[in-house]
């Protein structure tokens, strides 16, 4: 073991990210709860994960428009009313206790949780499209400082899920994109790998075919074109944030299957064209 900020820890962690889309199904949840519970006895995982439909269905239960930019929820406090109990309270309560029945040893968390994830409000930015847009209640994670519980979570075993809402220095509460905070916590737990499970294989081309290798200027060149777009721009944008902040390794897989879900966390690589590797 070595001494990570007065912890021990085993060694470095891999960061999952599960999209919402793959934990709404009862049959999924409990493969992909199995699957969390068994690698989490080969070693330390942090699972942090999004609400997607789940989110615009109680919106739109509750009359409420859902907005988007560049993948992006915009997040007013009526959004936000329906986004926390939605992400913090049924998702995240169903899969802890899914990976329990499974045998691991799940903790349910926010990055309002001691120290997980502080957040600043997103300053407003400009999109794909040239508009400056603001946001409204959406948090920028705050990269500095130690996540200390994170790291005594996983010295003693436990695995810590993450529910991607986010709280400032006064306990505002802010929505995170699940993306970028699966990035953010991944560079300050300098994570062995982080991988981002949807329910697309990998990064496509324009012809829907996987790339393997996704360097910045192919990155850039899928963006400018328009071939990536909506919630992929901020997944690629908190991949390569990621691997600049020395992440070892970062890998988008289809969350579907899996055994190649299995194989990316636990090898970093995938069975068949499931996958796709952030290259420098």
């Amino acid at each position: 073991a070595r001494r990570t900020h007065g912890v021990a820890v085993m060694s470095r962690p891999t960061v999952l990210k599960l999209s919402g889309e793959l934990l709404e199904e009862p049959d999924r949840v409990q493969a992909l709860a199995r699957l969390v519970a068994s690698i989490a006895r080969q070693g330390p995982l942090v699972v942090v994960h999004g609400g997607g439909r789940e989110i615009d269905a109680s919106l739109a239960k509750a009359g409420i428009p859902k907005r988007q930019v560049d993948g992006l929820r915009v997040t007013d406090e009526d959004t936000l009313a329906v986004v926390v109990p939605v992400l913090a309270g049924t998702i995240n309560t169903r899969f802890v206790a899914a990976v329990v029945a499974a045998g691991g040893q799940a903790v349910g968390l926010t990055g309002a949780d001691t120290g997980v994830l502080p957040v600043e409000p997103m300053a407003p930015f400009t999109s794909v499209d040239g508009s400056t847009v603001s946001l409204g209640r959406v948090g920028q994670p705050v990269t500095d400082g130690v996540p200390h519980l994170l790291h005594h979570l996983l010295a003693g075993r436990y695995v810590p899920v993450v529910a991607s809402i986010g709280a400032d220095h006064r306990g505002d509460l802010y929505n995170v994109n699940a993306d970028t905070m699966a990035g953010a916590l991944a560079a300050r737990l300098w994570a062995e790998r982080l991988v981002m499970a949807g329910t697309t294989p990998g990064v496509l081309d324009r012809t829907g075919q996987t790339i393997e290798q996704l360097g910045h200027e192919v990155e850039q060149a899928l963006i400018a074109s328009g071939t990536a777009n909506a919630g992929m721009l901020a997944k690629l944008h908190a991949c390569r944030a990621a691997l600049h902040a020395g992440v070892g390794s970062v890998l988008i897989v289809d969350g579907r299957d899996t055994a190649s879900l299995e194989s990316a966390v636990l090898h970093g690589e995938a069975t068949g064209s499931t996958l796709t590797r952030m290259v420098a």
